[in-house]
């Protein structure tokens, strides 16, 4: 029975604030359902709170549930809370005002120009009004949890006004019911709502039930102390959110109270399908706030190149239990990101120095994500360049060397970190650019693709040590006698006019001739001038499509090597053959360095150099 029944007129700023989203087209709308959901858990939050505080509360022996009446025949679906309720004046103000700044935000935001985006509702405060886009009339019963509180009854079709009146015989709490759309009838079908439940709202802290039947909810595992999980709870939850069928490689739970209150709970699958060429992962981080999904898949919560990572963050700093305003807030976002992020890197940093052999495992499989972030984000690529591994030339196949490894083991006179890039192990142990370091026993970093020699040559130094790729022109290499055999070499006149000669045939090809200091067993290499590697400018060429986008090289070649001795003589004699022999030997040399050249003039010049050997 109702009494004392009276019509308002809604706020002007709620009037508009209905119409937009009422006739606007959404394409989310079951949205409704998590924000009343929400409030009804808040309601129920506030009631446990007044409980500890407060002696008396009304129909103090009620569960803390929340119920959905479903009603097929008749399209319409309740909502019911056994929580904190609403007084008549507290109806009025948080129904028929926006009195909350973030409400004014979305209301603001929704009146510039066609903004559609119905899943930022809750974010600004306005989650009841949610429930008219899929109702035609919302009828909200409510009663106060003080005991002299009398029940009351409000309802709206959303367009001017609202009618407001006492209700008898209501226990306490708020049961909102929606009289659903023509289009909206499927709201009230158990299936769907126990879908939506489940994908929205599945960690809420209280019992949900659909037509007297429980909806099997999963314990919110980041909320509790990880002393208290056991290993077969980690894994099932994993399994639950991120919709997999193994074991997480890496799990990091942890809580912080400063500078914001997060609990997080992340996991590092055991590999991925983007590294197999299937297509772009998209983020697997839910954003909560007290166990109520805000965010799906959040883009917010940590950088693009942790997309690998699933898992949960909820932080209670977020104000989404009166004003949904948060999302708007960039510099909260930033906050929670650099946190999330920050210990992250943390925990990688931990697990690779306390199980190399996992880290390894985690290394071979998402490197990549490693090597993007270090390559695009300034912010942390000094520390993901901690978390790279590289094999080297003093270490064995398959063993991984960090930099800081490399720093420890250096050479007391040596003043810099050298590098050297190739496809496989096999092909960077023949390069004749490692001859010399061999010989003076000066460890080099092996990488393997273009991107690596990017992030090394954009970071600089490591600890004050210089990176420097092995196929750079100016080497300072650490002094010290190497064994070189006793054979016949050119004369420094010799050598000054081969020099003069190759300048001419290579022309613009070449900078600089130089006699080869590194060479015993190659006759020749050509070397950058730059930090723009081999592999770098391999890359370009691919790119490009333009096998002479490499600029000129300076190239060394070893006066002592039979090869170019032989090409002195012929040059000497004027044999035409010293031409086609030298650039031959210049694209031999850029092929050693890892660059790609005209396969059809090489093809033509071996031919004749096959040729003229069968004479």
């Amino acid at each position: 029975m109702t009494t004392g029944t009276e019509t308002r007129e809604f706020q002007a700023e709620v009037k508009q604030l209905l119409n937009i989203v009422i006739h606007s087209l959404y394409t989310d709308r079951e949205i409704f359902l998590r924000e009343l959901i929400s409030n009804a858990a808040d309601a129920l939050e506030k009631l446990r709170y007044q409980k500890i505080t407060t002696k008396e509360i009304a129909d103090g022996d009620l569960p803390l549930e929340i119920t959905l009446e479903l009603d097929e025949d008749g399209h319409t679906l309740a909502i019911t809370d056994t929580g904190i309720g609403m007084t008549r004046d507290e109806l009025a103000e948080n129904l028929g005002t926006i009195a909350h700044s973030g409400s004014k935000a979305f209301f603001q935001y929704l009146a510039e120009g066609d903004k559609k985006d119905v899943s930022l509702i809750g974010q600004f405060g306005v989650g009841f009004y949610a429930a008219f886009m899929v109702a035609d009339e919302v009828t909200v019963f409510s009663r106060s949890y003080n005991p002299e509180a009398a029940g009351c009854i409000w309802t709206s079709d959303g367009t001017g006004s609202y009618t407001l009146g006492e209700a008898e015989g209501l226990k306490r709490g708020t049961k909102i019911v929606l009289r659903l759309k023509e289009d909206a009838h499927e709201f009230a079908k158990a299936d769907v709502i126990k879908r939506i439940i489940k994908q929205y709202s599945s960690f809420v802290p209280f019992a949900i039930l659909v037509n007297g039947e429980k909806v099997d909810t999963v314990q919110a595992l980041w909320t509790k102390n990880k002393k208290e999980v056991t290993p077969e709870e980690y894994t099932e939850f994993y399994k639950y959110i991120a919709n997999a069928y193994d074991e997480p490689l890496f799990k990091l739970h942890f809580s912080v109270d400063a500078p914001l209150a997060i609990n997080a709970l992340l996991f590092v699958p055991k590999d991925h399908f983007e590294r197999l060429g299937f297509g772009r992962l998209e983020p697997g981080v839910n954003l909560y706030c007290r166990k109520v999904l805000i965010q799906q898949q959040s883009k917010e919560i940590l950088p693009e190149w942790l997309r690998f990572i699933k898992g949960v963050v909820d932080s209670e700093e977020l104000p989404l239990n009166i004003s949904r305003e948060t999302m708007q807030d960039s510099a909260l976002l930033a906050k929670l990101r650099k946190v999330i992020t920050g210990r992250f890197l943390k925990f990688l940093s931990e697990q690779a120095s306390k199980d190399p052999e996992k880290y390894k495992e985690f290394w071979r499989n998402f490197s990549m994500f490693i090597k993007e972030g270090a390559a695009t984000d300034f912010a942390y690529r000094n520390d993901l360049v901690k978390l790279m591994r590289f094999e080297s030339s003093k270490a064995g196949e398959g063993e991984l060397v960090a930099l800081q490894n490399y720093v420890e083991r250096m050479k007391e006179d040596q003043k810099h970190i050298y590098y050297i890039n190739g496809p496989t192990r096999e092909v960077i142990e023949a390069s004749p650019y490692l001859e010399i370091f061999w010989k003076k026993e000066i460890e080099v970093l092996y990488t393997n693709e273009a991107v690596d020699d990017y992030i090394l040559s954009q970071l600089g130094e490591f600890e004050g040590k210089k990176l420097v790729s092995v196929d750079q022109a100016e080497l300072d290499l650490p002094e010290g006698e190497t064994d070189t055999p006793d054979r016949e070499t050119l004369s420094q006149e010799q050598f000054e006019k081969l020099a003069g000669w190759l300048k001419e045939v290579l022309g613009k090809k070449i900078v600089e001739v130089r006699e080869s200091k590194r060479l015993e067993d190659n006759p020749a290499i050509v070397l950058n001038q730059d930090s723009f590697t081999s592999s770098m400018q391999r890359m370009m060429q691919m790119a490009n499509k333009d096998l002479n986008s490499i600029g000129p090289k300076v190239l060394e070649i070893n006066s002592s090597h039979p090869i170019v001795r032989n090409l002195n003589h012929l040059r000497e004699e004027n044999d035409p053959f010293a031409r086609l022999a030298a650039e031959q030997i210049f694209d031999n040399a850029l092929i050693s360095s890892g660059l790609i050249v005209d396969p059809r003039a090489f093809v033509d010049r071996m031919y004749k150099i096959i040729e003229r050997a069968l004479k």
